[in-house]
């Protein structure tokens, strides 16, 4: 069994258990408001304009022997730079005030989120912070799509308002072909632990985010 299957066997109940929280149920069917999707939009902004710098603080710390590891990490830096403007433009097509969002402050399940990334990157292992791309890219491919297609028929919004959703569901599917074949390049046993673990807690941290989104209307 290859790195990668043992760490989709290893967090399969995590990923279960994300895909059951109401609002996600609820999304996939296009049953949530407006103001719903646009405090989803919200924190999705407050958590990816991070990603590019996480990863930069990931490629600084990794030792000289992971170099192949950082080459692929300047991959990821051009794939995702900029990604949080489709955000905030997702949320103007909603007719939501964008720079409120942009000059705004993230719900504590997402600020958590985020400090715990960067938390694994600097006094963790850096290799641990693959565990919370494994998390984004994976629930993306199979949640995205097809969510934001339920959503804009029963919102009655552009397709402009789903830029971020629709992209991310085809891209990522790229990406975690690029994602497994790196993380089965790894051999330390420790470096696969601290990525397992990094990916069920984030699981948690994300999930979180979402049910935080429940007391929406």
């Amino acid at each position: 069994m290859s790195f990668f299957e043992q760490l989709q066997q290893a967090t399969r109940a995590d990923q279960e258990t994300l895909q059951t929280i109401p609002i996600i149920t609820r999304a996939m069917m296009g049953e949530v408001t407006l103001a719903q999707y646009v405090a989803f939009l919200t924190e999705a902004y407050h958590h990816v304009r991070h990603t590019v710098p996480l990863l930069m603080a990931c490629g600084a710390r990794l030792p000289a022997e992971k170099e192949w590891l950082r080459e692929a990490i300047a991959h990821y830096i051009e794939e995702e730079i900029g990604h949080q403007e489709w955000i905030l433009s997702d949320i103007a097509a909603c007719g939501a005030d964008a720079d409120a969002v942009r000059h705004g402050k993230p719900a504590l399940a997402t600020e958590l989120m985020v400090a715990y990334a960067y938390d694994t990157i600097s006094r963790g292992n850096p290799v641990g912070f693959f565990g919370m791309v494994h998390v984004l890219e994976g629930t993306s491919i199979q949640l995205a799509t097809h969510a934001a297609s339920a959503l804009q028929q029963s919102l009655a919004l552009p397709k402009q308002a789903f830029t971020y959703l629709n992209s991310h569901g085809a891209l990522d599917l790229e990406h975690v072909d690029f994602f497994r074949d790196l993380v089965n390049r790894l051999e330390d046993d420790a470096d696969k632990a601290c990525l397992v673990h990094c990916a069920k807690a984030v699981f948690r941290l994300y999930g979180d985010i979402f049910r935080s989104l429940e007391t929406m209307q």
